[in-house]
């Protein structure tokens, strides 16, 4: 039931009740797992390039990508805070007990890129080097450098000879080594939270002229947040919505699935996507530009090809012949299956099925080869009309209490690192509509606390696994080397950030 002011709270979010009441379903009902048909294995959906392909590939990218329009997304909304979540533990304690975590970053302080600012902060507030809770207050709140609330791409990840760079400046180097159009701009869209982005904006105002002068490039970079139309309600126990103290109803933003809508809104030809946290220094910088320049080239030979396809199916000169083509195309270069029935239909319903599948967004998708890290991985997946298409799927959408499922999940050799390059427009240029290529019935449910109270929130499909489960997709393994994801502070301390 709906009083007059939850009508208007909606109403301002752009959240129908439609909307708000399929929400609640699915806590009720939950969402339906996959049907994961196997692991995607090199050979099997997951192509690995040779030395010369990946040097062809780096040499011909200028060519190939020529006057199209190029766009790097990068998601930075995520605050710092669960980078410390040891330090925090540490600082909370009664006693001075420190786990090995805390005694590496206490021990190698120095080493961080951050360690000068923090130095001088220590000094003004005569903070003894063996003072470490004052030391880790000086770090992570106000009075000091507020690491701890601020979002990553804000802190300082790397130091060279003469300069220091934070996450979002590693990105906008990056950029300039390989998504610069053919006007000499690099487009840049970061995706943060409000209270943020005049912070963002502030740290790209202050450093922008010297990279563009570095690299003599123009950039362009824009913000966007996540949209009030993408919350979710919160539930408790017994799915009943929870109100805030004023008596209104608490939304949760719907993760990072909702960033469907700002990527969507991107005019661009070809989009690169990479989280905010997997940066490298310059060192490390050449084997993931030349993987980078490979799965734009992979991507671009796709669609070009799809869309060659694509108008001959449109004419009316299409053969049985061309028919058997574009479906060994297909599943041969594009890892779509059609339902196994195909060999039966109409040669009308194959090409109009043809034309459907071609006429998609398309995604290359960089993939790592899995040691231990966390992330969702790649599968073949059966879909609702018998096809079966490579998906990245987490662990939450599979039913591991299915042993035949389980097996399958377990049999995973790669995972996602967040590595990929987007095509989203049709072979006339229109902009597809993104959200139109979504499956609404993925998505997670978790548990979490509000002023002590446990409560159950809801996360839209995730923008690389249900929000695009409806594009081409095609798996290219990379090198380890290209992901270095920062998820604590000791990741800093790794080789490949020092």
């Amino acid at each position: 039931m709906f009083n007059p002011n939850d009508l208007k709270q909606l109403s301002a979010k752009g959240i129908s009740t439609d909307v708000y009441e399929r929400q609640l379903e699915y806590f009720k009902n939950g969402f339906p797992y996959l049907s994961l048909e196997r692991a995607a294995r090199i050979g099997d959906g997951i192509r690995r390039l040779t030395d010369d392909e990946t040097e062809n590939m780096e040499h011909a990218y200028m060519k190939k990508v020529g006057k199209r329009k190029i766009f790097k997304f990068v998601p930075a909304s995520g605050a710092a805070t669960r980078m410390f979540k040891d330090l925090y533990e540490f600082l909370h304690s009664d006693e001075d007990v420190r786990n090995t975590s805390v005694n590496e970053v206490f021990a190698q302080l120095e080493h961080f890129a951050f360690y000068g600012d923090l130095k001088k902060i220590m000094e003004e507030q005569q903070i003894a080097p063996n003072e470490m809770k004052k030391i880790a207050v000086a770090l992570l709140y106000p009075e000091g450098l507020n690491y701890g609330n601020l979002p990553k791409g804000m802190l300082l990840f790397h130091k060279y000879k003469n300069d220091f760079r934070t996450a979002l400046e590693e990105h906008l180097v990056e950029g300039a080594k390989y998504a610069v159009s053919a006007d000499g701009t690099v487009n840049i869209h970061f995706t943060v939270s409000p209270e943020h982005q005049q912070e963002f904006e502030t740290l790209v105002a202050s450093r922008i002229k010297t990279y563009s002068n570095l690299f003599g490039i123009h950039y362009n970079i824009c913000f966007s947040q996540q949209k009030p139309s993408t919350d979710i309600v919160a539930v408790d126990r017994k799915n009943r919505p929870v109100r805030n103290d004023d008596g209104s109803i608490l939304f949760r933003p719907g993760g990072h699935g909702a960033l469907l809508e700002n990527l969507n809104e991107i005019d661009a030809d070809m989009i690169f996507i990479k989280n905010i946290d997997n940066v490298s220094p310059d060192r490390l910088k050449p084997v993931t530009i030349t993987y980078k320049k490979a799965l734009a080239v992979i991507l671009i030979e796709l669609q070009e090809q799809a869309s060659a396809y694509y108008k001959q199916l449109c004419s009316d000169k299409c053969s049985r012949d061309t028919l058997k083509k574009i479906l060994s195309f297909l599943m041969g270069q594009l890892s779509f299956q059609p339902p196994t029935d195909i060999a039966n239909w109409t040669e009308r319903d194959v090409k109009n099925y043809l034309m459907k599948i071609l006429n998609r967004p398309v995604r290359v998708c960089g993939m790592v080869a899995n040691e231990g890290e966390p992330g969702g991985g790649p599968f073949w997946v059966r879909n609702d009309d018998g096809s079966v298409s490579l998906q990245i799927v987490e662990s939450s959408q599979i039913d591991m209490n299915d042993l035949l499922q389980k097996s399958i999940a377990s049999c995973a050799t790669h995972f996602n690192p967040v590595d990929l390059v987007c095509a989203v427009k049709d072979d006339e240029g229109r902009r597809f509509n993104l959200l139109e290529y979504r499956d609404p019935n993925t998505g997670f449910i978790s548990k979490k606390t509000k002023d002590g109270v446990e409560l159950k929130a809801q996360e839209l499909p995730g923008l690389w696994n249900g929000a695009m489960a409806h594009w081409n997709t095609v798996f290219v393994e990379v090198p380890l080397e290209t992901f270095n994801p920062v998820k604590t502070i000791n990741d800093l301390l790794r080789p490949h950030h020092q």
